[in-house]
């Protein structure tokens, strides 16, 4: 049974393009969207009963409003939504583990800035177990309507990243972009004499593992058209480079911790700063 798509609402533009996202979302996997609403934590001592209702009132009247323009913009569509009883990571958490996808909006700061998830949702997508999708703030009319871009390693492919990027691909009518990035050497900075030519001559040969490793995903989706890319470089600057004629991109995370707490790699955290169109973060061991 397919699961509901939890949309983390606060009463933003980014948040309200997420919903939008997320009905669109819904519709192509013929379920439905549960909006919630978590309020930060406040002692209660810090707030009066009068501005205790206030916040709640205000909260429950945003989701219905925007309930309520989902379904006029997509008759069918059903939505749910509460406000929940805990802070925004618990509490986001908590909804996201009872979902199938759980859909956030960032915010931009602008071109060299990049945009900014804010701690929110940036611990968020580091530590719950489903995939994540950021969403910007961006009018319908220029929205991307072209390939699924997925960030693959050949050396260590993980079904979980690929798998939901074909089924993405699948749903929408659409090709996958499949790209693979060789990491320059550490010396490479020290000017193109100090950069190895065989990098370059790889190119081809890695190119072709990347073909026998997207084999069995052709053959399971023969109705989306997969391409691979190889480069050598920046994974991230790769990745937010081919995202500005992408409709999604989708990156893969550790969902192992460390004694530090959640961890976000450096390609998916350049990746969700920069892309101009909504990522997937998809967890996986």
């Amino acid at each position: 049974m397919t699961r509901s798509i939890v949309v983390g609402l606060d009463g933003t533009e980014q948040a309200d393009a997420a919903a939008e996202w997320a009905a669109e979302e819904a519709l192509l996997r013929g379920t439905d969207v549960h909006l919630v609403h978590a309020k930060e934590p406040v002692p209660e001592a810090a707030l009066s009963l009068v501005e205790w209702e206030s916040e709640e009132r205000w909260a429950r009247e945003m989701m219905a409003r925007t309930a309520g323009e989902l379904r006029e913009r997509h008759p069918g569509l059903s939505v749910t939504s509460r406000v929940l009883p805990s802070g925004p990571v618990p509490g986001l958490v908590a909804a996201a583990e009872e979902s199938d996808l759980l859909v956030l909006g960032s915010r931009a700061l602008g071109s060299v800035a990049g945009y900014l998830l804010g701690s929110v949702g940036l611990t968020v997508a580091g530590v719950v177990e489903r995939p994540v999708v950021l969403v910007r703030a961006v009018s319908a009319a220029s929205t991307p309507r072209g390939p699924v871009v997925v960030g693959a390693d050949v050396r260590q492919p993980v079904d979980s990243v690929l798998g939901f990027a074909f089924e993405e691909a699948a749903r929408r009518h659409t090709r996958i972009l499949v790209v693979y990035v060789q990491q320059l050497p550490l010396h490479a900075g020290m000017g193109p004499a100090m950069v190895p030519d065989f990098r370059l001559s790889m190119v081809p040969e890695i190119k072709r593992s990347v073909e026998v490793m997207l084999e069995p995903w052709r053959a399971k989706y023969p109705d989306v058209e997969a391409v691979a890319r190889v480069a050598v470089g920046s994974a991230g600057l790769e990745l937010v480079a081919v995202a500005r004629e992408a409709s999604l991109v989708v990156v893969g995370r550790r969902s192992r911790q460390s004694a530090l707490g959640a961890h976000i790699g450096s390609v998916a955290h350049a990746v969700l700063h920069h892309s101009p169109v909504p990522v997937a973060l998809v967890p996986h061991d």
